[in-house]
């Protein structure tokens, strides 16, 4: 049998290092917003052709006047552009743009090149087919972005209060020698510890990777809380089956409720990780945010479940003696 409890001071350690770290990176350098929260537009084009480079496509878009224009490669055939919110007309203008870098790179005579500036923006969007394909057009206003954010605080706030009052309540015939709220405070210190790991990694890929957190990101969050305090609920109602039939101290009985349960909990999240590790590598890259905050959600979950959420009832339990 594993003596995880037993050496609980080592995990509350790598805990507190891991959550200290994020904090520092949080205060340093904070997270990069996408457009969801910022505001702004965001194209996505695939190039069947040779995908030009970024000083050209800038350059193609300069008398266009976008404010805040970031270019940024994807793959190997796709890229990335983001500005401030625009119109529907300065949109397709910007197709025509992209159109016109393919069609300036071949040999035209001059009536062809006056009949490609005498066209539509809509023909030269179709044009442009053959071309590149537009993946996808996102266009968020300011003020829909702030509201955006202050929503998604709240719906981690109303999740957090949420998973309190029902740990409360499931727990609620445990009363000795931990009450039973204090399993509700145990496992959404947990969730903190989780939450604030993986946004203090994405702060730490926004300043050297430009990872930016979106609608997808919070709804990401939502997705580890709720994974991560099923683990937690699967060991905490290990130690209450336990109790009365245990000749253990609660220490003692904990420990092995963990050692029970630890087999499941690992064979669970490693199953689920290896499927969000082959999106992550081979998914489209539309997703890979939301899998990259999903993958380490769900690890730091499992270790919390296992590492720090039990030896907490036992400083809850000590702490309770005194």
């Amino acid at each position: 049998m594993y003596q995880i409890i037993q050496k609980r001071n080592i995990f509350l350690t790598i805990s507190g290092i891991l959550v200290g770290l994020s904090i520092i990176f949080l205060s340093l350098w904070g997270l990069k917003y996408g457009i969801d929260f910022s505001g702004g537009a965001l194209m996505e084009i695939k190039f069947n052709k040779e995908r030009p480079s970024v000083s050209v496509v800038q350059d193609a878009l300069n008398d266009l006047s976008l404010s805040s224009l970031m270019v940024q490669p994807v793959d190997t055939d796709s890229m990335i552009l983001r500005f401030q919110d625009i119109s529907e007309e300065k949109h397709q203008a910007i197709l025509g743009k992209l159109h016109g870098i393919f069609a300036s790179s071949t040999n035209k005579t001059e009536d062809e090149e006056k009949l490609a500036a005498s066209s539509t923006t809509a023909e030269m969007a179709i044009n442009s087919q053959s071309d590149f394909e537009e993946m996808r057009y996102d266009s968020v206003g300011p003020t829909i972005g702030a509201e955006l954010k202050r929503k998604s605080l709240l719906a981690i706030i109303i999740v957090l209060i949420a998973i309190v009052v029902y740990i409360a309540w499931a727990f609620r015939r445990v009363s000795r020698p931990v009450e039973s709220w204090k399993y509700g405070i145990s496992a959404i210190i947990a969730l903190f510890h989780d939450v604030i790991i993986t946004i203090g990694a994405f702060a730490l890929f926004g300043k050297y990777f430009g990872t930016e957190i979106n609608a997808a990101f919070i709804a990401a969050i939502l997705t580890v809380l709720g994974y991560s305090v099923n683990d937690t609920i699967v060991v905490f109602d290990r130690v209450r089956e336990n109790l009365p039939k245990s000749d253990l101290d609660f220490e003692g009985t904990v420990n092995v409720s963990v050692n029970e349960s630890i087999t499941r909990s690992l064979n669970t999240s490693l199953t689920t990780l290896v499927v969000l590790l082959a999106i992550l590598f081979f998914g489209g890259g539309s997703i890979k945010d939301f899998v990259l905050a999903l993958s380490i959600g769900i690890f730091v979950g499992t270790y919390s479940s296992i590492f720090l959420a039990s030896p907490i009832l036992i400083l809850w339990e000590r702490f309770g003696k005194k």
